[in-house]
C-alpha cells in the first residue's frame, strides 16, 4: 500500500490542488485513479447533524434523525471528564454507521462575555475546565476511529462581525486564557483535525495565519492531522496552504484551487506547502477509512436513554431554602411554563441536531408513579409580552398546589449562533410570572433553560432554583430525577453567574469598535476578574449544591519545597456526612502570594468527581507541575515561575477556600536583563549580582548622593518619614539620575563602566 507522500508524488499539479478543498458542502474529493478517496464531514459536537445534498451549515435544511446529548455549557457542568468521554464514544459509533469520517467539534473557545451569541456551544470560562473537558470527548469520539474538529482556533470569542473581526490579544493573555484548551486537544487529545476561525487574530486572518497554524500547532504543540477551515473562512487561499491550511471548505467549485496552481506557475508558492496539505489530508482520511465499519450498530433508543441519564449530572442546584428540593411523591406541585411542554434543550445553528424523538418535563413526570402534578402554560415562548389568561391559570394552579415548578429561560431567538445577545435577560413576561407566582405561593422553585448566565430580579422570591442549561433531547427525564430526588445534584457552574451586564470584565470593549475587538481585560477573565475585584456575583465559578453534605480534611502535599522542574502530589480526605448518596466536585486552585506580575487571586489547577455513600471516605490526590504555578513571561516567550510561596486551595467554588497549605516553588530559570542609564535602582535591586555591582558605587548610603542636604527634622517621627522619602525617591530613581544628584561625582563614563559590569 503506497504511503501519502507516495501517492502525491505521483499526482499532477492539478490533482493536487483540488484536494485542498471540498467537493461540495460535506464532502471531500477524490482521486480515483490513485485510489484516494474522499470522506464526508458533519457537524457536532453533541450529536450528529448529517445533511447530505443541500447543506447550508447553519440548520435551516433538516438533517438525518439523530439524537442530541446534552450542549457543551451542560456537559461541562457535569465536571466529569467520564461523562464528555461517554458523548464522545456515542457520537463516535453514529458516524461510524452514517459514514461520516468527521464529527466538527468541540468548540473550546472561552466565555469572555455572557453576549456571546454561541455560548451554550462552548465549555468554560476557565482555559483549564476547557481543556481537560475537550480532551475527554476527543478522545471518546476518536477512539471510535472518526475524528474531531477541534474550532474555532483562535479567539472567536463573539458571534458580532466574527467573520471580519480583528481579535487584538496581548501575548500573555493568549498564552494563558486562549490558547490553553486548544494546546490541551492537539498535545492530549490528540486531535485529528482543527478549524480555523473566521476572525482575524492581530491583524491576520486565522485562515492564512502561519504563527497561529504551523509554529504554534505544528511545530511547538506537535500537532499533525489536518487543518481545516470554518465554512466560508477563506481569505487568501494561496497565503494559507503556505501557512498551514490544509483542507478549505466548503467547495469554491475550482475557483480557490485555479488560485493555488496558479501561484505555482508563476513561482509565488513553493509547491512543497501543497504536498505537505495533500500528505496530511490523505493520512488522515485513511484512518477513518482504514476502520471504517458502516455495521456499527446505532440504537437511538439506548442514546435517548443515555442522554437522559448523563444529563441528570448536568443540572446545577443553585439554591435550596428551607429544603424545598428534593420534591415527595403525594406533594401536589404545579408546573407552570411552556418550556415544560416544548423544552428548549439545544442552541441554533450549525450545531442544531434534528432529535429523533423529545421527552420535555411533562412527559417525563407522566411515567412516574405518585406524583400529583397539575400544568399551566404561564408564557408564550415566541412572545415577549404576558398573555393575562396565561397568567390566571397559572396563579390559580399555584395557589392550590404545596409547592411551584416554573420552568424559564432564552427562547432560540436570544440566543444563537451569528449574533451576540444584547442584554442578560430572560424575557420580560417570565420575569413578570415568576414575581407573580412567588406572590401567591412561596414555596417556589425555578427551573432554567439557557446557554448562558441570565440576570435574576427574582432570586430572593425563590426558595429552590436548579440551573438546567440546555440538557439535551432527553431533558425532561433528567429534570424529573433531580427535582424528585431519584438523582442527587452534582453539577457546577463553569462560569461566573454576575449580577448584571455591567459587572462583567468586558463591558465596556466587549463586541470591539467596527471591525476591532480589542481584549483590554487582559487575564481577567471571568472569576479571575470578580475574585481580584472582590465583586459579588449571584453565583461564583465552580459552585453547585447536593442533596447531601461533604467534609474535607487532612490536606497534606508530598512536599513544603520543590523546584519548578518537580512535581508535587496533593492529597485530601473527602467524607459524605449527609444521609444519602451523592458526588463531590473537589477542586483545587494554586493562589500565588506575591508576584512581580499581575495575577489572578487563584485559579483552577486540579478538578475531580468523586461519588460517595454516606459516611465514607475517599482520598482525592492531584498532581502539580510547573504550569500549575507559571505564568507566561514575555520576555522569555515561555512559560516561567517565580521563587515564592503559593497557598495550596482546596474550594467549594472559586469565592470558597475551605482547606489551604503553603508551598515553596524555586525558580530554576534564570530572567535574562539588560539594564541601562535608564534602569531604576527598585528593579536592580531585584538582581543580586547587579546589586552588589551597584552598591560599590552607593557605598556612603544617601549622603555618598545628595551630600549633607536631607532635610533637617525636629523629631524622630519626622526624621523617619525624610528617611523613607529618600529611600523611595532612590527606588524610583534612574541610573542617569545619579548624574544629576551627585554633582559631578558620577559622570556618563562612571555609568558605561558600571552597566557593563552589571551587564557582563
Amino acid at each position: 500500500m503506497s504511503t501519502p507522500r507516495e501517492l502525491v508524488a505521483q499526482m499532477t499539479l492539478e490533482e493536487k490542488c483540488s484536494l485542498l478543498s471540498g467537493l461540495d458542502f460535506w464532502h471531500t474529493k477524490s482521486v480515483e485513479r490513485l485510489g484516494i478517496k474522499g470522506v464526508m464531514y458533519s457537524d457536532g459536537p453533541h450529536g450528529l447533524r448529517k445533511q447530505d445534498d443541500q447543506g447550508d451549515h447553519l440548520g435551516v435544511n433538516d438533517s438525518i434523525k439523530a439524537v442530541c446529548f446534552p450542549a457543551a455549557c451542560a456537559s461541562t457542568a457535569s465536571f466529569d471528564r467520564n461523562l464528555v468521554r461517554q458523548i464522545g464514544e456515542a457520537v463516535g459509533n453514529e458516524c461510524q454507521h452514517e459514514q461520516v469520517a468527521v464529527n466538527l467539534g468541540p468548540a473550546i473557545n472561552i466565555k469572555r462575555s455572557p453576549l456571546c451569541g454561541r455560548n451554550f456551544e462552548y465549555m468554560s470560562e476557565d482555559p483549564y475546565l476547557a481543556g481537560e473537558m475537550a480532551v475527554g470527548i476527543i478522545q471518546g469520539t476518536q477512539s471510535k476511529n472518526i475524528g474531531v474538529s477541534v474550532k474555532h482556533f483562535a479567539a472567536n470569542d463573539q458571534e458580532h462581525r466574527r467573520m471580519s473581526s480583528d481579535s487584538v490579544v496581548d501575548e500573555r493573555t493568549l498564552r494563558e486564557i486562549y490558547l490553553p484548551a486548544f494546546e490541551a486537544a492537539a498535545k492530549r487529545g490528540k486531535a485529528w483535525t482543527f478549524m480555523c476561525s473566521y476572525n482575524k487574530l492581530n491583524g491576520e486572518y486565522a485562515s492564512q495565519h502561519k504563527w497561529l497554524l504551523t509554529d504554534l500547532l505544528r511545530n511547538e504543540w506537535g500537532f499533525d492531522g489536518i487543518v481545516m477551515s470554518d465554512w466560508g473562512a477563506v481569505s487568501d487561499r494561496v497565503k494559507g496552504v503556505e501557512a498551514g491550511l490544509d483542507m478549505e471548505m466548503p467547495s469554491s467549485a475550482g475557483v480557490n484551487d485555479a488560485e493555488v496552481v496558479k501561484a505555482v506557475r508563476e513561482g509565488r508558492l513553493d509547491e512543497k506547502y501543497v504536498d505537505l496539505c495533500c500528505e496530511r489530508i490523505i493520512e488522515v482520511h485513511n484512518r477513518y477509512l482504514e476502520h471504517a465499519d458502516p455495521s456499527t450498530p446505532w440504537d437511538k433508543e439506548a442514546d435517548h436513554e443515555l442522554a437522559g441519564k448523563l444529563g441528570a449530572d448536568c443540572m446545577v442546584l443553585l439554591k435550596n431554602d428551607d429544603g424545598i428540593l428534593p420534591l415527595k411523591d403525594g406533594e401536589k406541585i404545579a408546573i407552570i411554563g411552556e418550556f415544560a411542554n416544548k423544552p428548549r434543550y439545544q442552541g441554533g445553528g450549525s450545531s442544531h441536531i434534528n432529535s429523533f424523538k423529545v421527552t420535555s418535563l411533562l412527559n417525563a413526570v407522566e411515567d412516574k408513579p405518585g406524583t400529583c402534578v397539575c400544568y399551566a402554560q404561564g408564557y408564550h415562548i415566541d412572545s415577549d409580552d404576558e398573555d393575562a389568561a396565561l397568567v390566571a391559570e397559572a396563579l390559580e394552579k399555584a395557589k392550590a398546589a404545596d409547592k411551584v415548578v416554573v420552568v424559564a429561560g432564552l427562547p432560540d431567538n436570544y440566543e444563537s449562533e451569528g449574533y451576540d445577545r444584547k442584554h442578560m435577560r430572560i424575557p420580560p413576561n417570565q420575569n413578570a410570572l415568576i414575581e407573580k407566582v412567588a406572590a401567591v405561593n412561596p414555596n417556589l422553585v425555578v427551573l432554567l433553560y439557557n446557554g448562558s448566565p441570565v440576570e435574576m430580579p427574582w432570586l430572593g422570591l425563590a426558595k429552590g432554583l436548579i440551573e438546567g442549561y440546555l440538557g439535551g433531547q432527553n431533558v425532561g427525564t433528567a429534570n424529573r430525577a433531580v427535582l424528585w430526588g431519584e438523582v442527587n445534584p452534582s453539577a457546577r457552574l463553569p462560569e461566573t453567574m454576575p449580577v448584571k451586564l455591567q459587572d462583567t470584565p468586558c463591558y465596556l470593549s466587549y463586541g470591539g469598535e467596527g471591525n476591532t475587538a480589542v481584549y483590554s481585560e487582559g487575564i481577567f477573565v471571568g472569576y479571575r476578574y470578580y475574585t481580584k475585584k472582590e465583586m459579588p456575583v449571584l453565583f461564583p465559578f465552580g459552585y453547585g449544591m447536593s442533596y447531601t453534605t461533604f467534609a474535607y480534611d487532612n490536606l497534606r502535599l508530598s512536599a513544603g519545597q520543590i523546584k519548578d522542574t518537580d512535581t508535587v502530589t496533593v492529597c485530601v480526605d473527602v467524607t459524605n456526612t449527609g444521609k444519602v448518596a451523592g458526588k463531590e466536585v473537589v477542586q483545587l486552585y494554586v493562589s500565588d502570594r506575591e508576584s512581580e506580575v499581575f495575577r489572578p487571586v487563584r485559579e483552577l489547577k486540579g478538578f475531580d468527581k468523586i461519588e460517595l455513600q454516606p459516611g465514607e471516605t475517599r482520598t482525592v490526590t492531584f498532581t502539580l507541575d510547573k504550569r500549575s504555578f507559571a505564568y507566561w513571561n514575555t520576555k522569555i516567550h515561555d512559560w516561567h515561575v517565580e521563587t515564592g510561596v503559593f497557598d495550596i486551595q482546596i474550594c467549594k467554588d472559586a469565592d470558597t477556600v475551605i482547606l489551604s497549605a503553603p508551598l515553596t516553588v524555586e525558580s530554576t530559570v534564570e530572567i535574562p536583563e539588560t539594564f541601562t542609564e535608564d534602569s531604576i535602582t527598585l528593579d536592580i535591586r531585584k538582581n543580586p549580582k547587579a546589586m552588589a555591582i551597584l552598591s560599590g558605587l552607593l557605598k556612603g548610603g544617601l549622603s555618598a548622593i545628595f551630600g549633607d542636604d536631607k532635610p533637617e527634622t525636629s523629631d524622630a517621627a519626622s526624621e523617619a518619614v525624610g528617611d523613607e522619602m529618600m529611600e523611595a525617591m532612590m527606588a524610583y530613581m534612574p541610573l542617569r539620575g545619579l548624574i544629576s544628584f551627585s554633582q559631578g561625582k558620577i559622570n556618563h563614563e562612571v555609568l558605561k563602566s558600571l552597566l557593563d559590569q552589571m551587564n557582563a
